[in-house]
């Protein structure tokens, strides 16, 4: 498959959650079932190799590419979530969006210092969420932190948000916000 076959995949809402932004929707890729096993397949063959030992999801899009992602690396998988949605203690990372200020939060033994970690989610936009999600992740002191996502909007430049030593992946990269 392609990857202007896995592009056409994708659904675009206008006006999405607010007036002005163009909403990619992975969904429609999700439900195709031979576009989210190409998207599996380039994912795995770029971290077959990393020794990842856990994949952490985030909020919501990010928990269905990363649970699959997790399994085929033989990989342990931990949740990313809003406040209050976790049972056990957490840990949180507060941040700033470009529309507000959020928090994310993950479960206090969700990851170990010897961890190799992959953080999944899928879109890069501004990078608030995900970047907010691999500083949180990188407060655990794992060994290694990488980033992946399945769409990358690099008309926002947002790559740059994240350390140096957190190298990022991408499936797509589009024009447009």
């Amino acid at each position: 498959m392609s990857k202007e076959s896995l592009v056409a995949s994708l659904r675009t809402v206008p006006d999405y959650p607010k007036k002005g932004i163009l909403f990619w929707d992975v969904t429609t890729l999700f439900k195709d079932p031979a576009a989210f096993k190409e998207v599996e397949d380039i994912l795995y063959e770029e971290f077959k190799d990393k020794g990842i030992t856990k994949v952490a999801g985030v909020e919501s899009r990010g928990f269905v590419m990363g649970a699959a992602l997790a399994s085929r690396l033989g990989a342990g998988f931990v949740l990313v979530r809003k406040p209050g949605k976790l049972p056990a203690e957490t840990v949180r990372m507060d941040y700033d969006l470009e529309y507000g200020h959020d928090t994310i939060e993950m479960h206090t033994d969700a990851i170990v210092p010897g961890d190799v970690v992959l953080v999944h989610d899928d879109l890069l936009a501004t990078g608030g969420t995900a970047s907010a999600a691999v500083r949180l992740v990188k407060s655990f002191n794992p060994k290694q932190v990488y980033a992946s996502f399945i769409i990358y909007l690099k008309d926002f430049g947002s790559i740059a948000r994240f350390p140096d030593d957190v190298p990022v992946t991408t499936v797509l990269e589009l024009e447009g916000a």
